[in-house]
């Protein structure tokens, strides 16, 4: 994606495999969470890729980030 991202392995935190499922209602891995928002699993972020919809959102958040980095 060309920015800076954090992820949580799952498989090396059972509680959180366990929990996010029930927190962000949403059953199935991958999650894709932006600034706190779950943006949806993997064949959703598929299609926003196909779409060509993905890249401006991550690049979006990614200045808002640098700009507050900036300041």
């Amino acid at each position: 994606c060309g920015e800076q991202f954090a992820y949580v392995d799952i498989l090396l935190n059972p509680d959180i495999r366990a929990e996010l499922p029930a927190y962000a209602n949403w059953p199935t891995f991958p999650q894709l969470w932006v600034e706190g928002e779950l943006i949806g699993g993997c064949d959703i972020i598929i299609e926003m890729f196909q779409r060509g919809e993905l890249q401006p959102l991550i690049t979006e958040t990614a200045a808002k980030y640098k700009e507050k980095d900036a300041e």
